[in-house]
């Protein structure tokens, strides 16, 4: 498990529990904010890796492959992206299922 894997999990907790924050309707609480964001987040991280996009590319970095603050950039936006909507989503099919 690479570091950039970790702060993409992690950024994914926060992306979800910003979300969970901002809309009430999607809040699934604290754990299952994380939980979900976490999932998204990791796979935000692999979906990434797997088409090759390096995240120091994407955040400007000049190092392709190390832990710079471009690959720390780009992996903190990837699993917050993933993390927040992964959140969403399960917040919405679980909101449908509510009705």
């Amino acid at each position: 498990m690479g570091p950039e894997l970790i702060i993409g999990l992690l950024s994914g907790a926060a992306g979800g529990n910003i979300v969970g924050k901002l809309s009430e309707k999607l809040n699934l609480g604290l754990i299952g904010n994380s939980l979900a964001g976490i999932v998204g987040g990791g796979a935000g991280a692999a979906i990434l890796g797997q088409l090759g996009v390096d995240p120091a590319a994407l955040a400007g970095g000049a190092e392709a492959g190390g832990l710079d603050i471009g690959s720390i950039i780009g992996s903190v936006a990837g699993g917050g992206v993933g993390g927040g909507a992964l959140m969403a989503v399960i917040g919405v099919v679980k909101g449908m299922m509510n009705k």
